[in-house]
This record gives structure tokens, sequence and C-alpha cells, in this order.
């Protein structure tokens, strides 16, 4: 019931900004549609951070959800004085854009350290030892998946990266779960064949 007044307030709000008149200040309703949204946008931080990116969560960095929003909510905050989300789908879809842009800008960040020093989630470098790196295979994999056309790439981030069951995406996206598990195995499909030689575990779903 909350999800479904979530995408009701939200949609509200993206109607406001899109006939907002021109001179009048879009920040307030931009605060305001975040505001709504903050709690999902905290699960999908969460979610995202604890199951692709869990080595952010250990030191040197020790990053949290609630730091990782805030970051992201930063982005959104200047992303949308540019470009103006129309529909509840488009949002979270610009969101978890910058999720991952976060996350990624993280990890590339923290691997041109040296192991002796710590970076933390403000850019500021302390003494602290880590043996911590992303491989060139996880880096490899990253950019693949950002390499996905539109609708793969997001699909494959809220089923496989975010969790999600293929009904919620559906839920979410605005389309038949039939849709989502078409979407998926194109993804999965399209991974297999870029990464062959890492023999990656993900296969195609059993398109129906």
């Amino acid at each position: 019931m909350e999800n479904d007044e979530t995408t009701l307030d939200v949609q509200r709000y993206l109607g406001e900004l899109a006939n907002l008149d021109g001179n009048a200040p879009a920040e307030p309703i931009i605060r305001a549609l975040i505001a709504r949204s903050v709690g999902r946008l905290h699960l999908l931080c969460e979610t995202l951070l604890v199951r692709s990116y869990p080595r952010l969560m250990q030191p040197p960095l020790n990053l949290q959800s609630e730091e990782m929003l805030s970051a992201v909510v930063d982005r959104l905050m200047k992303a949308m004085r540019e470009v103006r989300p129309k529909t509840v789908r488009q949002f979270f879809g610009l969101a978890n854009q910058h999720m991952r842009w976060e996350l990624n800008d993280l990890a590339r960040r923290l691997d041109k350290y040296p192991a002796d020093r710590e970076l933390d989630a403000s850019g500021i470098v302390s003494p602290e030892p880590s043996g911590s790196q992303l491989s060139q295979n996880a880096m490899r994999m990253l950019s693949a998946i950002d390499g996905l056309p539109e609708d793969e790439r997001e699909v494959f981030g809220l089923v496989r990266i975010q969790g999600m069951t293929q009904t919620e995406a559906a839920d979410l996206l605005d389309v038949s779960p039939k849709t989502i598990q078409r979407r998926l195995n194109r993804g999965v499909i399209m991974l297999a064949a870029t990464l062959d030689d890492l023999n990656p575990d993900a296969r195609p779903v059993r398109d129906v």
C-alpha cells in the first residue's frame, strides 16, 4: 500500500514539474519529490550496496547506505536541474543510474590509492592499512553491465543486482512480468557473449 501511495505522489510531483511555468522555481518541487521517495531510494541504495559492492562497506571506506543515499540525493538534485523525468519509471531509472555511478566512482577512486592509505567517503586520505582491490574482471563486468541497452540494463540492475523479484520490477516499471523476464533473458545472453572468457555464473532464464 505504501509503495502504491509513493508511486502516486511521485507521479504527481513529476506532473507538477512538467507543467511548471518557465519563471517558477523548480527546486521546491524537486526537494518535495525526493523527500517523498527517500524511503524507496534508501532501500535501493542499501540493496545495491550490500549485494554488489560489499567491499565498500569494509575498511578503509566503511561506506554506509545512509552516506550513499546522501550522495545520491545530491546527484539527483543537480541532475534534475537539467533532466526532467516524466514517469515514475524514468525517475527511479535516473536514480538507479546515479547510484551505480556513485558506487563505481568510489570503487575506482579507492583503487587508485596504495594499500597503505585510506580514502573515506568524502575523499579525505588518512593512514590506515588496506588490501582491498577491485579486480580487473569485476571492472569488466561493471563495464559490460553499463554497456547493455537501456531496457536490459535497467531490468538486470533491478533483478540481478538490487535483488528485486521479477514481479516487483514489473510493478516498478509498469510492464508485465513476462516483459521483465524477456529483458532479463536478453541482458544475460548479451553479458554471457561479452564475458564468455570469464564463464559467468549468470545463465539465461527461461523465456515463456
